[in-house]
């Protein structure tokens, strides 16, 4: 029993090691495409703004703009 607890937690860790170079391969490709984007004049700040607010919900992304226009408001930047 012990012998396929070993083998079955080193499977696991070799899994784990395998994903984590794939996500380290990934975010070095997003870091190229960032790279890319500002070379050619993109503001990457913006991008990754925009990048954030499609990953919300409509209505998650409402309540988020009126907070910050209320805070605005009440900081005079408006």
């Amino acid at each position: 029993m012990a012998e396929a607890t070993d083998d079955r937690l080193r499977l696991l860790i070799e899994r784990i090691e395998r994903l984590e170079e794939e996500k380290k391969g990934i975010a070095d490709d997003i870091r190229d495409v960032y790279a890319e984007a500002k070379a050619v004049g993109y503001d990457t700040k913006i991008m990754r703004q925009v990048i954030k607010l499609r990953k919300m919900k409509p209505d998650e992304r409402s309540e988020q703009d009126m907070v910050l226009e209320t805070y605005k408001s009440a900081l005079g930047m408006m």
